[in-house]
C-alpha cells in the first residue's frame, strides 16, 4: 500500500488549505480500514487530524473539528484534507496514514505515533507566510 500526499506548498494566511492524498494497492474503501490525517509542525511532534473509515464517516480531533474538513473520492481513492483561513500556525508537514482497524480519537490531545499505522506517505510540507 502506498499513499501520496500532494497539494500547495506555500500559502497566504487566510487562504484555504487543500492537500489530496491518493492511496494505491488498497481501497479507500477497504473493510475495517482508517485513513487519517495527521502534521508534524516545525519542533513538534505529530498532530492527528482527524480520521476517515471505510464506512464513510468522518472524526475530528477536538482541537481541529471547527477548522478542518476531511473527505474521499472513492473512484480515485482519495482522502483530502481542507482548513480554511490558515494562519501561519498552520505551517507544518502533513501526513496522511492507514491501517487496518479503526483510529478514532475524538479529545483535544491524540497521542498518535508511527507505529500505529503501517502505511504512510512520504509528508508535505505546508508553509503559511505573507
Amino acid at each position: 500500500v502506498q499513499l501520496q500526499e500532494s497539494g500547495p506548498g506555500l500559502l497566504k494566511p487566510s487562504q484555504t488549505l487543500s492537500l489530496t492524498c491518493t492511496i494505491s494497492g488498497a481501497s479507500i474503501e477497504m473493510k475495517d480500514s482508517s485513513w487519517v490525517w495527521i502534521r508534524q509542525p516545525p519542533g513538534k511532534g505529530l498532530e492527528y487530524i482527524g480520521t476517515k473509515t471505510d464506512r464513510g464517516d468522518v472524526y475530528y480531533s477536538s482541537t481541529f473539528e471547527s477548522r478542518a474538513s476531511i473527505s474521499e473520492v472513492p473512484s480515485k481513492d482519495q482522502l483530502t484534507l481542507q482548513l480554511s483561513s490558515v494562519t501561519p500556525e498552520v505551517s507544518a508537514v502533513y501526513y496522511c496514514a492507514g491501517r487496518n482497524g479503526y483510529y478514532i480519537c475524538l479529545s483535544d490531545v491524540c497521542d498518535v505515533s508511527e507505529s500505529d499505522f503501517p502505511w504512510w506517505g512520504q509528508g508535505t510540507q505546508v508553509t503559511v507566510s505573507s
